[in-house]
């Protein structure tokens, strides 16, 4: 089997939690905005709970198929056609929750704080969100503020922009903590990706959204 075949085409900042522990057989992991699922196929060959949304339903189309192929005994309800905002999933059920290059994608701060609301209700206490999105950092004096936080990027994508101290104060609010110092990667001349780990107390309530 070959790396490509094992791995798929998974983020190399989500292998990176693989490789430190973070990911392991058994725990029940929600990738929200899967896409086609390419942060999916090592997790599935290796037997964990995988379950995904995506309001693309050629996306979870593709996704049911992959795992109806590496991962046959997941029932096909894991896969579900939703918003990530309007998350179906109980409260607290994933040990793991990825949001890969999804929250950028916010109409706006109330849609962008929904969002990150869901992904924290359905992680469980103890557990990790991991997430990469589109900042500003880096870019700064080279944006089109087009409102609503939204830019347009050098590439020529218009995204919705989050600041260091954005993520940082959001943390706060959740109550999270840091698991990882936020990392940052500039795509010289067309974007800024920042890589965002939380850890949810194990003595917080499921629900619990900060204060």
């Amino acid at each position: 089997m070959t790396l490509q075949e094992q791995f798929g085409n998974i983020d190399i900042y989500l292998f990176d939690q693989l490789l430190r522990g973070r990911l392991r057989p058994g725990m029940r992991v929600l990738d929200a905005g899967c896409g086609g699922g390419r942060n999916l196929v090592y997790l599935l060959r290796r037997g964990l709970d995988v379950c995904a949304t995506d309001a693309d339903p050629d996306a979870i189309a593709r996704v049911r198929a992959l795992a109806a192929t590496l991962a046959p005994e997941l029932a096909a309800s894991n896969f579900r056609l939703e918003s990530v905002e309007r998350c179906s999933f109980d409260d607290g059920a994933f040990d793991f929750v990825i949001s890969n290059a999804v929250l950028h994608f916010a109409r706006d701060d109330e849609h962008f704080d929904a969002m990150v609301q869901e992904l924290w209700r359905v992680l469980a206490p103890g557990g990790v969100l991991f997430s990469r999105l589109a900042s500003s950092v880096g870019l700064e004096g080279e944006l089109d503020d087009r409102g609503s936080n939204r830019f347009l990027l050098p590439d020529g994508s218009e995204r919705y922009l989050v600041t260091e101290v954005r993520l940082l104060d959001t943390t706060r609010r959740l109550g999270g903590t840091l698991l990882d110092p936020l990392k940052t990667t500039l795509v010289h001349g067309q974007r800024s990706m920042t890589t965002w780990v939380v850890g949810k107390s194990p003595g917080a309530t499921a629900t619990s959204h900060g204060g």
